[in-house]
């Protein structure tokens, strides 16, 4: 009787799993067939992925999107433009996040819950886009890329997942100990803290990286001179101009047509150069990013 239970227990246990293997499998084609799509779209050509003949494996092969992306002078001065700015904008995203969260960690800390509050607050009521630029504009920041970082060099979700990885992961009492062995405030902070907080690190590094990566609004707003554009306002521009270029383009020997197609490969094409270094970048940290993002998570 026993035994029979047992075999009915795991047979049962074995169709849960299976039917969590077929939703796991269903929901990751979901996700991962669109992104698929684009990629082999972007390589179609452009006649058949505008009749809507590719579907799973590329139709044709072109490289007519991609040459007219690259043909553009500003595509490579925006793709250098938003490394700089990826680049700078998460160290000092970064730094803000730390030297925030690591005071708000401390329970000593005089006012705690009031800065806190004050903080959280900023998290639900914000000044708007024209007091914002206004700010910007007078403080001389318009065409600066520092006017991308300082309005919003700290997210506040960020910094509570931060101060949240500082309370929970790393014991006070070894910061204690390091006090008692006379270290100073900075130097527990340098030779402990930073270097137990690298999963945490890497987490805020990947999310600040893709958000300066994938921002144009801000520089829509901020930069109005073309050179300092970053790649995502590139590609956005050569967009607009494609479309302008097709619906002006005269109908005769098949012009809008073609200009048409294009501009549908464009998309694609835009889509694949824009997220492509990201990609690229994600598999080396996604270790760090899981057991950083684990860590600094709520813990009931």
């Amino acid at each position: 009787m026993a035994g029979k239970m047992k075999r009915s227990k795991t047979m049962s246990e074995g169709k849960a799993d299976l039917v969590l293997v077929l939703i796991t499998g269903l929901v990751m084609l979901l996700v991962a067939y669109p992104l698929y799509y684009v990629v082999i779209a972007s390589f179609s050509n452009p006649y058949d992925v505008y009749a809507g003949k590719t579907f799973l494996l590329p139709s044709g092969f072109s490289l007519k999107a991609y040459a007219a992306v690259f043909a553009d002078a500003t595509t490579l001065r925006g793709y250098l433009n938003s490394v700089k700015y990826t680049i700078i904008g998460t160290v000092f995203s970064v730094v803000m996040l730390y030297i925030t969260a690591y005071p708000l960690a401390q329970k000593d800390l005089p006012g705690r819950k009031a800065l806190s509050i004050f903080f959280i607050i900023t998290m639900y009521f914000g000044g708007g886009l024209v007091p914002t630029y206004l700010i910007v504009k007078n403080t001389g920041l318009l065409n600066n890329m520092w006017a991308l970082f300082l309005p919003g060099g700290v997210g506040v979700g960020n910094m509570i997942i931060v101060r949240n990885y500082f309370q929970n992961s790393i014991p006070h009492e070894l910061i204690e100990a390091s006090e008692i062995d006379g270290c100073s405030k900075l130097r527990t902070f340098l030779s402990i803290v930073i270097p137990l907080s690298m999963p945490i690190m890497a987490v805020m590094v990947v999310f600040c990286m893709v958000a300066y990566w994938n921002d144009w609004f801000t520089a829509l707003i901020y930069l109005t001179d073309a050179k300092m554009h970053p790649l995502p306002l590139v590609l956005r521009n050569i967009l607009i101009k494609s479309s302008a270029s097709a619906s002006q383009a005269s109908t005769i020997s098949g012009g809008y047509a073609e200009l048409n197609k294009l501009t549908e490969m464009l998309k694609f094409s835009s889509i694949v150069v824009a997220a492509a270094p990201m990609l690229m970048i994600y598999p080396f940290i996604q270790k760090y990013f899981e057991k950083g993002f684990m860590a600094g998570a709520v813990k009931g």
